[in-house]
């Protein structure tokens, strides 16, 4: 079975990707595929805590995003660039994502058989 991983580069409220990524990873999760899920770039926000989403009028993703491990996707990573761009610390993010900086980027990228950004 050929390993997947998804790239979400999409802040939760920029458009429908960031959905569409945990849609994604939830449907593979459920027929048990070898997933993985990086944030990157604006994709960050995502796993900031105590968003306010009905505010822009958005449903929250939090929920999506604690179900994962439910789905059985447990390989949650995270950019350590793109976190020090955006001033997010470890203590903003509502899930524990393995945070990666370049070099290991690369390396993860090379470990899964296909990968998909959106």
């Amino acid at each position: 079975m050929k390993s997947m991983l998804i790239i979400s580069r999409q802040a939760p409220w920029a458009g429908p990707g960031a959905r569409e990524a945990l849609d994604i990873v939830l449907a593979g999760g459920a027929f048990d595929l070898p997933l993985g899920l990086l944030f990157l770039d604006d994709g960050v926000f995502q796993l900031v805590a105590g968003q306010q989403a009905s505010a822009l009028q958005q449903k929250d993703l939090t929920a999506n995003l604690q179900a994962l491990p439910l789905f059985g996707v447990e390989e949650l990573f995270v950019s350590a660039r793109s976190l020090a761009e955006r001033g997010l610390g470890d203590s903003q993010l509502a899930l524990p994502a393995e945070k990666l900086d370049d070099a290991a980027l690369t390396q993860l990228l090379d470990r899964f058989d296909q990968v998909v950004t959106i």
